[in-house]
This record gives C-alpha cells, sequence and structure tokens, in this order.
C-alpha cells in the first residue's frame, strides 16, 4: 500500500491552513512525496465554495466581527459552510489513480469514499450515517428527518490531487450554523455526534478511528509525521 502521512495539527486559522495545502498539492506530484492527511480545527470561520451564494450567509459583518467569525470564499466545490471548535476538520492531499470515467468519474468515487470513511467512523460510535443520491456529505436519520452531520467540499486538479476534503460535527457549538443557509440546503438541518448521542465525544478517538478507516478505504498505509511549521 502506498504511505499517506498524517498531520495532526490543532486548531489552525483558515488562511494559514490554505496556503499549506497549495504548497502540498505542488509538491505531490514529485517523486518521492507522501500523500498527507491533514487533520485539525479551525477558528470560527465560513467558507463559500465556487457555488456559494452570498444570500446563504445570513449574519451582516459587524455581527460577525461580535462574534469573532471569519468569511473566505474559496476554491472547494458546494456552497457555505462553518469551521469551528469542537470539528474535525480533514484535508488530504493525496494522488488519485485516474479511473476509466475520466476526472468526473475519479471525483466521484473520492467524495464516496470519503462519505464511507466518515459513515465507518459513525458506526464505530453507534450511530448510523448515510450517504443521499444528488448530495454530498454525511447524514443521519433523525425524528426531525434528515440532517448533515459531516460536510463534503473537495477540489481535484489536473494532476488529480486532491485539496480541501471534510468537516464532521464532533462537540461543535451548533448555533454558529444559524448563521448560514448550510450547503444552500434549507429543507434539512445539521447536527453533531454529540448531540445524537446525548453527550460530549472523545474527539482524539475520533481521529484514532477516521485515521483506521480512510487507511481501509483508500489502501493507503497511514504514517504519523509530525507537520510542517506554518
Amino acid at each position: 500500500m502506498q504511505p499517506c502521512e498524517v498531520w495532526g495539527m490543532g486548531c489552525v486559522p483558515y488562511q494559514q491552513a490554505w496556503d499549506l495545502q497549495a504548497e502540498l498539492v505542488k509538491e505531490r506530484p514529485q517523486p518521492g512525496v507522501p500523500d498527507r492527511l491533514l487533520l485539525l480545527e479551525h477558528p470560527h470561520t465560513y467558507t463559500l465554495g465556487t457555488s456559494g451564494h452570498e444570500e446563504n450567509l445570513l449574519l451582516d459583518e459587524a455581527e460577525r466581527a461580535v462574534r469573532g467569525i471569519s468569511v473566505f470564499r474559496i476554491d472547494r466545490g458546494g456552497d457555505i459552510t462553518y469551521h469551528g471548535p469542537g470539528q474535525l476538520v480533514g484535508y488530504p492531499i493525496v494522488q488519485l489513480p485516474r479511473g476509466q470515467g475520466g476526472l468526473r468519474g475519479f471525483v466521484t468515487d473520492y467524495v464516496r469514499g470519503i462519505e464511507q470513511v466518515i459513515m465507518d467512523t459513525l458506526g464505530d460510535f453507534g450511530i448510523v450515517g448515510k450517504s443521499i443520491p444528488g448530495l454530498t456529505g454525511v447524514w443521519v436519520d433523525t425524528p426531525q428527518g434528515e440532517v448533515k452531520v459531516c460536510a463534503i467540499g473537495v477540489k481535484i486538479n489536473v494532476k488529480a490531487v486532491t485539496k480541501h476534503g471534510f468537516a464532521l460535527n464532533i462537540n461543535t457549538d451548533m448555533r454558529y450554523f444559524e448563521g448560514i443557509i448550510p450547503c444552500g440546503i434549507d429543507d434539512k438541518g445539521v447536527t453533531s455526534m454529540a448531540q445524537l448521542l446525548s453527550q460530549p465525544v472523545d474527539e482524539a478517538e475520533v481521529r484514532q478511528r477516521v485515521i483506521a478507516h480512510f487507511g481501509d478505504v483508500f489502501q493507503r498505509e497511514m504514517l504519523i509525521a509530525q507537520p510542517r511549521q506554518i
């Protein structure tokens, strides 16, 4: 199996993590450079992807300043989402094999793979996650209907190197989602593992399960490595 370095990075400001991803994506096609999985969290941040609509950002600039929320328009797919403490953000920087379906085919397979990683992780905690045809992310059924527990938004360049990734709500303060229409979907809610289980969740254990399942799904040898200073 190909090696994949795991970088546990703690809480990283969004711009710094975005810049680091750009560096690593550029390096990845070079000989001897391994795949990497960055695991971290961000301070309070809203990001709008390439399909992002400003009207889905409900808080004005003054309100965001009071609550300490930054906003970035970025180059991943999808609309608007929230990042913050208590959320596990994963940025895989991996080079994908080119499938028979061309670029579109392996993008779809890759996103389905990330969804599987998260569903397998949730299963370890007794949560049944699912995908929904036509939508990205991982969802759960609740008495209030289908709600999203993990957002996914990616970018894959012409050399088949991935960027951006997933955001799994673990012990997230879900009140920050009230300032947006998450992913531009106004008829479905969002939740966290803590809400689903009615108790705080061990975030270190979630990270370990994500690492293990990422290796299983993508057939990588997961190696804990020292992150690059940023």
